[in-house]
């Protein structure tokens, strides 16, 4: 007898998978989801360790983590050399990780730069794992991919630099939060906020904007009591204020005599250091804000800033790809969910997000500057905006066509099989199989036609992004394509189309709104377009790619001196007699060169600005007449201080020729002993 499939009535067929759409995702996988996140995480290993061997080595950072990597005082305090007589001008968690690497494997460039692409590849998965908990398998896979492919982070995850490790950190306290607010637990919450104090090492206060978005949302939808949430959410901000601040107070109790000289201060206060150099200074205009030691355009940017800086013709290309899909997705995301509980987790992931992304334009919006890569860290938000906000619209869009294919299906098999249907059961009352009304579509309005209005403005806005250098314009055309079929697709959509087209025009429309971002992303691999080693960056656009428009800037790696240095540290290492240090320089920019060649002790005077009153004149004839200092490199290139004008008066100039030099250039050397 031939089989008879069961025939449910329409309004609550249509009624159970509206509510399945809307509770969340599937507890099963589908088949296509491990090889499309295996495929997204080889790309983005293969974007950000692409000659890893010649990474963009920052040369103030490249000097301390090969300094770290010798010794234990060095390592703990950030020493910039191996003495660690004076510390490197941030915290130094992010730089543990590269500093052990180098110590595993040896000083090579691709040792020191490791540790950065694990971190982006780990951030790639960690976000998939966390937007898949929110809206899905569909949207975790579009998040993951957005991410590896938004320039910034390819040119970040490619270099030395400490914003790497703080979006990990703060997309790990993300998960931590989401996981905290669906399960109720305290623990997910007390995680939240030790990934909170663990990116304060990587990146000091910048790691504390997320915490008022996450308090927020923890106590506007999390289960409970007010009251049980406001003391969770006290408890969690205890948690992250004591791991924020341990190493600062770890430091602060320390001897100063037993630690380096904490760079960037005044007064060699670990808390003028965090609040003063790197905290108020960049909003204040008092740049000696708290202790800190006055900036120089060394040590800070001044473009980059004002309510449009995500959109100029630099910071755009680098991440702002997703902005307006991110945007829309984040107000429709919390309207769309109107009338649902104040637990609801769907809206919950769009106020949580979104708020990421609002609190830190503010921040970067109001601050004296920022480098291109510092928005990296808002990556993850657009991201994760993008996924989510597409899978919503993609469900509304669904929504609008299922009920009539469901008919329709039903209408078909009730044909067939209504003979032995009739036969052997008995009619169900006409009110049970009448369809369920349709006012939450039609209250909705035209909500379907979201999805591929999205795609076009998305499509429309990586067109205006790269008009200014019409870097990919070869791309453009691809990307006007694809998003016309996938739009014409998605528009055309009838009872009879087969899903296997609609899945092929979705597809099609997000392609179109991937393929001109993954052309800048892509450029970062060639040293030309890969921006300066202090400031990374894809394509055609900042400082160093017009200061060297037909040639990739030089990087030095460690254990690469050129001939030059390998002459000035050969002349030192011969005419050395027992000091302690190698030799003293005028300023980081000065030593950076013989650390990163030579793990060597070197007494670095001023720090990274040149300006950080470290070490004293008394200090430093107090070493000259002990013997644990002879020699001094000056460089026209950083101010005068005390120090730089005891070694003037006090010491004789050696002869360029004597290490093989035809002439000084903007460097001098100064013998602090000739009678010895």
């Amino acid at each position: 007898m031939t089989a008879i499939p069961a025939v449910q009535p329409t309004g609550a067929h249509r009624g159970r998978r509206a509510a399945n759409r809307r509770s969340g995702p599937p507890e099963d996988a589908p088949r296509w989801e491990r090889p499309a996140l295996a495929a997204v995480l080889v790309v983005a290993t293969v974007l950000y360790s692409w000659g890893i061997g010649h990474a963009a080595l920052h040369p103030f950072y490249g000097a301390a983590i090969r300094s770290m990597a010798e010794s234990w005082r060095a390592f703990f305090f950030g020493g910039l050399d191996a003495s660690g007589s004076i510390s490197i001008d941030k915290l130094p968690g992010a730089f543990w990780p590269d500093a052990v690497s180098v110590w595993l494997f040896g000083p090579h460039t691709w040792a020191a730069a490791l540790p950065q692409v694990v971190e982006g590849v780990l951030t790639v998965w960690l976000l998939h794992r966390i937007v898949r908990a929110w809206a899905g398998p569909f949207a975790a896979l579009i998040a993951a991919l957005t991410l590896t492919l938004t320039p910034v982070t390819v040119a970040l995850n490619r270099a030395t630099i400490p914003d790497t490790a703080l979006t990990l950190l703060l997309v790990a306290a993300a998960g931590a939060l989401q996981k905290a607010v669906r399960t109720e637990r305290l623990l997910p919450l007390i995680t939240c906020g030790i990934w909170v104090g663990l990116a304060f090492q990587a990146k000091m206060l910048q790691a504390w904007l997320v915490l008022p978005v996450f308090a927020a949302v923890y106590q506007l939808a999390a289960p409970g009591t007010r009251l049980n949430r406001a003391l969770r959410v006290l408890l969690a901000g205890a948690v992250a204020l004591v791991v924020s601040c341990s190493w600062v107070l770890i430091a602060w109790a320390t001897p100063a005599a037993s630690r380096p000289y904490l760079d960037g201060t005044s007064d060699n206060d670990p808390f003028a250091l965090v609040f003063g150099y790197n905290g108020l200074s960049r909003f204040s205009s008092d740049s000696t804000a708290f202790g800190a030691v006055a900036g120089t355009a060394a040590s800070r940017t001044t473009g980059n800033t004002g309510w449009d800086m995500l959109i100029n013709h630099t910071v755009g290309p680098q991440v702002a790809w997703f902005l307006p899909l991110a945007v829309l997705a984040a107000v429709l995301g919390v309207l769309w969910r109107i009338g649902q509980p104040r637990t609801d987790l769907l809206r919950t992931g769009f106020v949580m997000w979104g708020g990421w992304l609002a609190v830190h334009t503010l921040v970067f919006s109001a601050s004296n500057g920022n480098h291109a890569y510092y928005t990296a860290v808002i990556a993850p938000a657009l991201a994760a905006l993008a996924g989510g906000g597409l899978a919503l619209f993609r469900s509304e869009y669904e929504a609008q066509y299922e009920p009539k294919l469901e008919a329709q299906y039903e209408a078909e098999l009730e044909a067939q099989y209504e003979p032995e249907l009739e036969a052997r059961y008995e009619p169900a009352p006409e009110a049970s199989y009448e369809p369920a009304p349709e006012a939450e579509h039609e209250a909705g309005g035209r909500r379907h036609l979201v999805l591929p209005a999205a795609i076009v403005l998305t499509a429309v806005w990586a067109l205006v992004l790269d008009w200014p250098t019409r870097f990919v314009s070869w791309l453009l055309p691809v990307a006007v394509m694809l998003a016309l079929c996938g739009v014409v697709g998605l528009w055309n959509r009838g009872p009879r189309t087969s899903p296997r087209m609609v899945h092929a025009a979705l597809a099609a429309g997000i392609a179109a709104t991937l393929v001109v971002p993954a052309g800048w992303a892509v450029s970062g691999l060639n040293p030309l377009y890969a921006g300066a080693a202090t400031s990374p960056m894809a394509g055609p656009v900042g400082k160093s790619y017009y200061e060297h428009p037909r040639h990739a800037p030089r990087r030095r790696g460690l254990g690469r001196p050129n001939a030059r240095d390998t002459a000035l540290l050969d002349y030192l290492t011969t005419h050395r007699h027992g000091e302690k240090y190698l030799l003293a320089t005028q300023a980081a920019y000065t030593a950076e060169p013989l650390l990163r060649a030579k793990s060597e002790p070197i007494l670095v005077m001023g720090g990274f600005t040149g300006s950080t009153p470290f070490p004293t004149a008394q200090q430093l004839g107090s070493l000259v007449a002990t013997h644990q200092l002879r020699y001094a490199l000056l460089t026209t290139q950083r101010p005068a201080t005390p120090a730089t004008t005891w070694v003037k008066s006090h010491c004789t100039r050696i002869r360029p020729t004597d290490y093989a030099r035809h002439a000084d250039g903007s460097f001098g050397l100064y013998d602090c002993s000739p009678q010895r």
